[in-house]
């Protein structure tokens, strides 16, 4: 069943460039697995969303597929967007919880070829390709000990503890840091 940001995700990577050679395509999304022998409990990106918050809020009333480029209403539609997306609301209640969270990394800081410093974003290509997902879809994620042999747009599992806290980088803003105590390739 598509989540909520599905058709927005798909909307957005259709804009967008191309450029990675991977086995996902933009706005692919990891399906959520049964958590392997760890004490951490696996979520999905739906998780970190509060219960009331509507993400398509700025797009009602608006037909967005009778919009055309260099439309003034769709650059109108796409800056409110982006100013409620950056303000959106994190989950209460995932602070200070033990998680496990597929997702895409987006590099921030490296470290003697090992990744300190990403976001984890819910679907390929986000921030580097398209433009961010709201912030309570995106963690900065600070990796102890950092990840090993990993590059952009990687699919991983992350383990650590989640916190609300705003996060402003160049990739985008985040609603939630982890430190993450374990980060391993994604397998299917």
């Amino acid at each position: 069943m598509p989540n909520r940001f599905t058709t927005l995700a798909l909307l957005l990577a259709l804009a967008a460039p191309s450029g990675f050679a991977a086995d996902y395509k933009l706005g692919d999304r990891l399906p959520a697995k049964a958590a392997a022998k760890t004490s951490f409990k696996t979520v999905t990106w739906d998780d970190l969303l509060p219960k009331d918050w509507d993400p398509m809020a700025s797009f009602k009333g608006l037909d967005v597929s009778k919009l055309k480029d260099g439309d003034p209403r769709a650059d109108e539609a796409l800056q409110k967007l982006r100013v409620a997306w950056d303000a959106a609301p994190a989950n209460e209640a995932m602070n200070k919880k033990p998680i496990r969270i597929a997702g895409f990394l987006v590099p921030l800081e490296w470290g003697d070829k090992k990744l300190k410093e990403f976001l984890l974003v819910p679907y390929f290509g986000a921030c580097i390709h398209t433009p961010p997902p709201p912030a309570n879809q995106i963690i900065h994620v600070i990796a102890t000990p950092p990840a090993k042999g990993m590059q952009a747009m990687d699919a991983v599992w992350v383990e650590g503890v989640i916190e609300i806290g705003l996060a402003d980088t160049d990739m985008g803003r985040s609603s939630y840091r982890m430190q993450a105590s374990k980060v391993t390739r994604y397998k299917q």
